[in-house]
């Protein structure tokens, strides 16, 4: 089965997003061995003219045209078409399906009610609206963890299914790496910018090294407002890998994830969690012995200073990509999501 993917988040980006489609990919393709039969193309901003977003220029939107949309998916010739974010080409490739009648579905990722909100003063309510409409058509609205799904429902979305995430413990998991910083060293990884709350967690009164790993808009101005702290930028691979083992507690400040894949990094990694008890992070560790969650966070990092790394490693151990892989085809198939040669349902014709 060939599933063309549609995202306005790609290389050379680096979110979660990004992360969780290629490894989607990488774990299908390993399967092919057990006869799982799937191929994924990827229809992205690398084929388009783009623009960088404003107030957040590192990320760049594409301008994409109807006959170049529909071109692009008549040459993948795919028999499942899966849109993973609501910008211009997830728009676009949505109405190309909804003129042909053509079945798909679509995964949440990203909670933009409190992102937009954290940047312009725009109603919840109207982002939520407007999130329910592209997602309405989908035959499966794919959500990253039971609590996001149960929350997807009750704001009125449809066809709402569980795609759970992974974790390349080949990669991330404990070594003895040893950073030459004061300890305790206290670590956060991802997107700097002010969605991510990181404010929170460098104005606690912590002792040892703050740390932070990652790029973004708010950078320079957090780096100038507390020098104390650590500024790595981003890292990637092996390097990313050293620095989650050489830390003692992972800090994640955020309430706007929707999963948060560096909680599973770091957990791999040996590496306690301390977050606010919201829902990314209540989703993942949730009575799980793995992380301190506190409404005052600095009781979350003493408290994850005692978690037993061990147990972080083993309760890891259970997400896996090929599993994520599974699921995800599994919601195609379960669904008829299915365009072309499959169930005896006859070849679409994908001419624009």
């Amino acid at each position: 089965m060939r599933i063309l993917v549609a995202t306005d988040a790609w290389h050379p980006q680096v979110n979660g997003v990004v992360r969780t489609l290629t490894k989607l990919a990488d774990a299908a393709g390993a399967l092919h061995a057990e006869d799982l039969g799937a191929e994924f193309t990827f229809l992205t901003p690398q084929s388009f003219r783009t623009f960088a977003m404003p107030s957040y220029r590192d990320v760049r939107l594409a301008m994409p045209r109807p006959a170049r949309i529909a071109k692009l998916i008549e040459e993948a010739r795919p028999d499942s078409i899966h849109i993973a974010t609501e910008g211009p080409i997830g728009l676009m490739v949505r109405r190309y399906c909804r003129q042909r009648k053509l079945p798909f579905t679509t995964s949440f990722h990203t909670r933009f009610p409190e992102y937009v909100r954290a940047r312009v003063p725009v109603p919840g309510s109207l982002i939520w609206r407007a999130l329910r409409r592209f997602h309405a058509p989908s035959r499966a609205v794919m959500a990253a963890t039971p609590a996001l799904a149960s929350e997807l429902t009750e704001r009125g979305f449809d066809n709402v299914v569980l795609w759970p995430r992974g974790v390349d413990t080949g990669l991330f998991h404990p070594r003895a790496i040893d950073l030459c910083l004061p300890g305790p060293v206290f670590l956060s990884v991802g997107r700097v910018a002010v969605e991510k709350n990181l404010e929170a967690f460098l104005d606690l009164d912590l002792p040892g090294t703050k740390v932070i790993v990652g790029d973004g808009p708010a950078r320079a101005s957090l780096e100038e407002a507390y020098p104390d702290a650590i500024f790595l930028g981003e890292k990637h691979g092996e390097a990313l890998a050293e620095i989650y083992a050489a830390a003692d507690v992972f800090v994640f400040p955020s309430k706007t994830d929707t999963f948060g894949l560096v909680l599973l990094e770091a957990l791999a990694s040996g590496l306690p969690v301390a977050a606010f008890p919201v829902k990314g992070p209540r989703d993942v560790i949730g009575d799980a012995p793995v992380g301190a969650l506190d409404h005052d966070l600095r009781n979350a990092c003493f408290a994850a200073l005692d978690i037993s790394r061990q147990d972080c490693v083993e309760f890891a151990s259970s997400y896996t990509w090929e599993a994520s892989a599974r699921a995800f085809i599994d919601s195609i198939l379960a669904v008829g999501a299915v365009l072309s040669g499959r169930n005896g349902a006859d070849p679409v014709s994908f001419v624009a």
